[in-house]
């Protein structure tokens, strides 16, 4: 039976991902977990506990090997393997995502797009065809769908993802604002809410006020 891993540790990997492709662009052969720690504001402490749940992969005296820790998490990702990914919407996010080519670097392949707007059928975004919602079900019949995202109105969004999970899909990655309602469902959903985020750097800029504005009251 696979370890139960914590979610906080799963939301750091990628971080420790994307650093350690850097570091390969910059020509750097080896790292230390403190050289780390100081570029991703984490504690060399916690690198280490969080890569020890898979295994470690350090050495002692040496630190890490970037080309090889960057492999190997990139495995743990699930990266090595390639994902189709469709969009139902088609509006400014949809197309927004299908324009992303970075998605290609990691094995994301969006292969296709959904909508009910009659004036979108058949256009195509980097070549990406846009197919009319009520195709759904025979385009799924035909082609392979790992992952469907959903950026349509968040009316609409719990009826579409109960109907992907009756298709088969089994990931959704969800950018309605609503909390999907699939608790019983064998089907994994990661939630994007652009808003929660947007809201979180606003307290952030209103703390930084309130902090500027006590300081100067001190010394008033």
């Amino acid at each position: 039976m696979e370890k139960e891993i914590s979610q906080a540790v799963i939301r750091r990997m990628p971080r420790y991902y994307r650093y350690l492709g850097e570091l390969i662009d910059a020509g750097v052969e080896r790292i230390s977990s403190s050289d780390l720690s100081s570029r991703m504001n984490v504690t060399a402490s916690q690198i280490r506990q969080d890569l020890n749940n898979f295994g470690g992969f350090g050495q002692q005296g040496y630190g890490y090997n970037v080309k090889h820790l960057y492999e190997e998490i990139g495995k743990i990702l699930g990266l090595g393997e390639q994902h189709a990914i469709i969009i139902i919407g088609a509006g400014n996010l949809g197309q927004a995502l299908a324009n992303y080519t970075d998605f290609g670097k990691f094995g994301f392949v969006i292969t296709a797009l959904f909508d009910v707007n009659p004036d979108l059928k058949g256009k195509k975004v980097r070549g990406i065809e846009i197919h009319m919602l009520e195709e759904l079900d025979a385009f799924t019949k035909h082609h392979k769908v790992d992952i469907a995202a959903l950026t349509l109105p968040k009316s609409k969004a719990d009826t579409i993802a109960n109907h992907l999970v009756e298709l088969g899909i089994s990931a959704i990655w969800n950018f309605a604002h609503v909390d999907l309602d699939l608790a019983d469902k064998n089907v994994i959903v990661e939630s994007v809410h652009l808003s929660d985020s947007l809201m979180q750097l606003s307290y952030n800029i209103a703390k930084d006020k309130r902090a500027l504005h006590g300081w100067k009251s001190s010394l008033s």
